[in-house]
C-alpha cells in the first residue's frame, strides 16, 4: 500500500494511491495512516492533487558510514556499531520541493538514502526482531550535505541541518511483499546516474537500526531513520535536478536552486 500527504482542493490529508500512470488516484483516508485505514469516500486523480513530504517526523534519525563504499570514498573506516546523527524536522521537505543552497557551502553534495517509517507504537528498547515490527514502511530520502561544512566542524548537525536538507517521498510503501533486503538505490543529476547501490550491502539492517536507535532514544510514531548512502555522493549546483529512487517504492526528485 502506498500512503501519500497530499494537498487536495479542500485541505491536506492522508490518502492511499491507487492504480498507476494516468488513471491513478488518490483515496482519502480518515485521521493518519497508523492504526486501520478508514476511507472518507473522498477521491481525486492523482494529477489534481500534490504531493506533500508523506510525513512530518518529530525527528529524522541518520546513519552514517552504513556502506564501506561510501565510508573508503570519504577516507573513512566502517562503524563498529551505527554511526547516529540527528536532521532537525524543519530539513524535511516533499517530492517537487526545492533543496536550497546555502550562502555559507561551497561543496553541498547528494546522499540518496533508503528511509524507514515508524509505526504505530513506536520504538523504545527493542531488541532486533521486535524493531521489525515498529516500522511501519519505506521511503526515498536524500540526505543533502554542506560536505565542506561537515569536515570543517567534524560533527554533522550544522551539515546536514539547513532547511530543505531532508527530501522525503514520494510516499510511504507500506506492503510486506516489498523486499528491502536486495533493493537498487539510485540517484541521478540531470539524469545522469551518480549512485547506484543495493540496500543487501548495508553494514547494519533497518531492523538492526531502529534497535540501536531505539536504545538510546524513544522513536515516535512517523519518526524517520535514514539507513545510509552508497558511494558515488557529488556535488549539486543550482538549476539541477536530483532523484533519488528505490526499487519497490518509486521516485523522489527536487530542483537545487540558490539560497534566498
Amino acid at each position: 500500500m502506498r500512503i501519500a500527504r497530499i494537498a487536495q482542493p479542500t485541505g491536506m490529508s492522508f490518502a492511499v494511491l491507487e492504480g498507476e500512470g494516468p488513471g491513478a488516484t488518490a483515496a482519502e483516508i480518515e485521521g493518519h495512516p497508523f492504526a486501520q485505514i478508514k476511507f472518507t469516500g473522498q477521491r481525486w486523480a492523482l494529477d489534481d492533487v500534490r504531493l506533500l513530504a508523506p510525513i512530518l517526523p518529530s525527528k529524522v534519525v541518520c546513519v552514517g558510514r552504513n556502506y564501506a563504499d561510501h565510508a573508503a570514498e570519504l577516507g573513512n573506516e566502517v562503524p563498529k556499531e551505527p554511526l547516529i546523527f540527528l536532521k532537525p524536522s524543519t530539513s524535511v521537505i516533499g517530492p517537487s520541493e526545492a533543496v536550497r543552497l546555502p550562502a555559507v557551502s561551497d561543496q553541498v553534495e547528494h546522499e540518496a538514502e533508503l528511509a524507514v517509517v515508524i509505526g504505530l507504537h513506536g520504538a523504545r528498547g527493542l531488541d532486533r526482531e521486535a524493531a521489525k515490527g515498529a516500522i511501519f514502511g519505506y521511503t526515498c530520502a536524500n540526505d543533502v550535505t554542506a560536505r565542506d561544512l561537515q569536515q570543517q566542524d567534524v560533527q554533522f548537525t550544522r551539515a546536514k541541518g539547513f532547511d530543505s536538507f531532508c527530501p522525503i517521498g514520494p510516499w510511504i510503501e507500506t506492503s510486506p511483499e516489498v523486499d528491502m533486503a536486495d533493493a537498487e538505490v539510485r540517484c541521478e543529476v540531470n539524469g545522469e546516474v551518480r549512485q547506484l547501490g543495493s540496500t543487501k550491502d548495508m553494514v547494519f539492517d533497518p531492523a538492526a537500526i531502529v534497535a540501536y536507535v531505539s536504545q538510546v532514544m524513544t522513536l515516535l510514531p512517523g519518526d524517520v531513520v535514514l539507513t545510509g548512502t552508497p558511494a558515488g555522493v557529488g556535488p549539486l549546483q543550482a538549476g539541477e535536478t536530483v532523484s533519488v529512487s528505490i526499487a519497490g517504492i518509486g521516485t523522489l526528485s527536487n530542483k537545487v536552486v540558490p539560497s534566498e
